[in-house]
């Protein structure tokens, strides 16, 4: 199911696809965050939705959202078209956001309270959830490239059937059994709280190390396909070179605990800052090719880092909030770039990609200085039987 959400042939021309209908980047931008915006009002009620009244049926509900939006491209061929197809993907992508995780997560602890044999485990099954999904990305960019040999329209027909089967795969999820428990609407948003600002720091500091990574992430996904075509690379070939980039974050993600042993964390959060720094200064100054691979630290950096921070996220929240709080990470995310993205598409209208990218680097180098020093110190100081009870759960 994780593969077919993320088997979007739509995405790696979307850029392209908008533009051929007379939008500006900052009009693409703009759709986006509307998108934002969206989930940003549904994401906290819709985590809850999930925790309360079950991860399947968000999942599902969702999953049918997003099919009929991507039907409606069908006919959208306007900028208030495509913000009413943004409007119902938003809807549909906050009510999984965070169940379909949380769901995997439960299903897992689960497995291992049973004694079942032949379980991958929580932070395995995470870290492959993530390279799942990023492979689908990849081998759809490679689809889209093919279908580009007749048309953009065949981009779209695919895209519209494709996007109804997460919701035919969701109807054979299986929820693992919870303890029943009253509600106490109150009560719950105050442990949620709690959580996330007070009970655990280092909750605290990786839930803000999401959020400054996911929107570099959420910046340089927009900015790829302007980039290429400033490069003079032929849209013919933007699938192919999605695709790289999405098996790129599929491998990084796989290994990503592999990494970490052989490292250690310290090293591992250095080189997950460092590898986008060094990918938008390349991207910045690089001609062609080599400023577009240049754009593959930025993956690998990606793919690590999803997977590093929502395993750690994951295994120190209680599985009554886990959907809750991964859906609140997310709209930390996506909360800012509700104003900066149109923000981001003006600068690359009238600043020009060199400046937009070198204004990145001026913002992010701080912020993620500002977020991994206080998350390190977090980790040291953090108690070894809590360590232990999250090797444990994971």
């Amino acid at each position: 199911m994780g593969f077919c959400h993320s088997f979007m042939v739509l995405i790696p021309v979307f850029v392209p696809l908008l533009q051929g209908y007379g939008l500006s980047m900052s009009e693409v931008l703009q759709t986006q965050a509307l998108f934002a915006l969206t989930i940003a009002v549904c994401e906290v009620p819709s985590g809850y939705i999930a925790d309360i009244w079950g991860r399947r049926n968000a999942v599902i509900l969702g999953s049918i959202l997003n099919g009929f939006g991507f039907f409606s491209l069908l006919w959208a061929d306007t900028f208030v078209d495509f913000l009413v197809y943004e409007f119902i993907l938003g809807v549909g992508f906050s009510l999984i956001s965070g169940a379909d995780l949380a769901l995997l997560y439960d299903t897992e602890l689960y497995l291992a309270s049973i004694g079942a044999k032949d379980r991958a485990g929580a932070g395995k099954s995470l870290s492959r959830l993530i390279s799942i999904e990023a492979a689908a990305s990849g081998i759809a960019g490679i689809v889209a490239s093919i279908l580009l040999i007749w048309s953009l329209d065949w981009v779209v027909w695919v895209q519209a059937v494709t996007g109804f089967l997460p919701f035919v795969l969701g109807l054979f999820l299986v929820e693992p059994p919870r303890p029943g428990r009253t509600v106490n609407h109150r009560e719950s948003a105050r442990r949620i709280v709690g959580l996330l600002l007070f009970d655990k720091p280092v909750v605290a500091w990786t839930a803000f190390a999401i959020s400054v990574f996911g929107l570099l992430a959420v910046y340089v996904f927009w900015i790829y396909q302007k980039y290429w075509e400033l490069q003079g690379i032929p849209i013919g070939q933007f699938g192919y070179i999605w695709a790289g980039f999405a098996l790129t974050v599929s491998l990084a993600a796989r290994y990503s605990s592999a990494l970490e042993k052989k490292l250690g964390y310290r090293k591992l959060l250095v080189l997950i800052a460092a590898l986008p720094l060094l990918g938008l200064l390349g991207m910045a100054f690089g001609q062609g090719w080599l400023g577009l691979l240049f754009g593959l630290a930025i993956q690998v950096s990606r793919g690590i880092s999803m997977s590093l921070f929502y395993e750690a996220l994951n295994r120190r929240v209680p599985g009554d909030f886990r959907a809750t709080v991964n859906s609140l990470v997310s709209l930390g995310v996506r909360g800012i770039f509700i104003v900066t993205g149109p923000m981001l598409g003006y600068a690359l209208d009238t600043q020009g990609m060199t400046n937009t990218l070198l204004g990145l680097i001026v913002i992010f180098t701080p912020l993620m200085c500002l977020v991994l020093v206080p998350l390190i110190s977090r980790i040291r100081q953090e108690p070894k039987e809590e360590i232990m009870d999250a090797v444990v759960a994971s």
